[in-house]
């Protein structure tokens, strides 16, 4: 029989030597693997440098890794945004919307705070309102010029007492129920009150006209010595009103007298304070006949 024409490793020297050589380079491989790791355990910072320098050789590729995926990033977001744009616009415009809603009810609560704070402060340490309360309505498509109290008898309200607000005169109770009144206004054409000039002693009557200005007519007849922008406070006359309470300020004259623009204007006037008549016998006199006086 031939001999095979392979023969075992072990008979060729040159794959021995091969196979020696494998096993001392792994053995050596073994070693340095333990010396290294050995060396990690008790001297950390040993491979700090060569961990630097293989950061350093691997930096450029990873910065160009991270660079496309931070741009591929950005335009799946521009391109979404470009599709969501027209839901974030409109959800915007219901925030902004929404904002200045709530600024305006911010806006319209520190002005209300304003006039209370207002009408706390204008009465004297001797004359306390009788009630404070809003004016819930007016006759704005009647020829009178009446306006409507959210208080009335109840609260202490009676025909006659005078009401302002904190820049001024508004007009005196006509009439009264339980929980409301009814306000006859300066504007009235049959409101007259007597007033007088700020500063000096030239007296008047403020009569309503029906609209929104006063008529201003001097008691004494003569030169004329109103100037536009003339203020005019109550007179205490009457028995109604305390002197010394805005009342009108002057926009036009003519021969006797001028026009006047009421300082507290109902239409812009939320809260009001109802108070004591000023003197009221002088009040109960004011309106009884002259006929009936003179014969008691």
């Amino acid at each position: 029989m031939a001999p095979s024409s392979q023969r075992r490793s072990s008979y060729s020297k040159r794959a021995q030597y091969n196979l020696f050589t494998g096993y001392i380079v792994a053995g050596i491989g073994a070693l340095i693997g333990a010396v290294l790791l050995v060396l990690s355990f008790f001297q950390p910072q040993f491979f700090g440098g060569p961990r630097s320098v293989a950061q350093d050789a691997a930096t450029p590729a990873t910065e160009t890794v991270a660079a496309a995926r931070t741009g591929s990033k950005s335009l799946w977001d521009s391109i979404s945004g470009y599709y969501r744009a027209g839901s974030k616009n409109a959800e915007l415009k219901r925030e902004v919307e929404l904002a200045r809603i709530r600024l305006g009810e911010a806006e319209a609560l520190r002005q209300e705070n304003v006039r209370l704070r207002g009408l706390l402060d204008l009465q004297d340490e001797d004359r306390k309102p009788v009630a404070v309360a809003r004016l819930v309505g007016s006759s704005s498509s009647s020829t009178r010029r009446f306006a409507y109290l959210g208080a009335g008898s109840e609260d202490g309200v009676t025909v006659g007492m005078p009401v302002r607000s904190a820049r001024g005169v508004v007009g005196r109770i006509l009439e009264t129920g339980r929980t409301s009144s009814r306000v006859l206004l300066l504007t009235d054409s049959e409101s007259v009150l007597p007033v007088r000039r700020a500063g000096d002693e030239t007296v008047a009557f403020a009569e309503g006209r029906g609209d929104s200005l006063l008529r201003i007519k001097l008691i004494n007849l003569g030169i004329n010595p109103l100037k536009v922008g003339d203020m005019f406070v109550t007179s205490g006359a009457g028995g109604y009103y305390p002197p010394g309470i805005a009342v009108a300020i002057v926009t036009e004259l003519n021969d006797d007298g001028g026009l006047a623009r009421i300082v507290s204007d109902p239409a812009a006037t939320d809260y009001v304070s109802v108070e004591q008549i000023f003197e009221p016998d002088a009040a109960v006199g004011a309106t009884t006949p002259i006929e009936e006086e003179l014969g008691d």
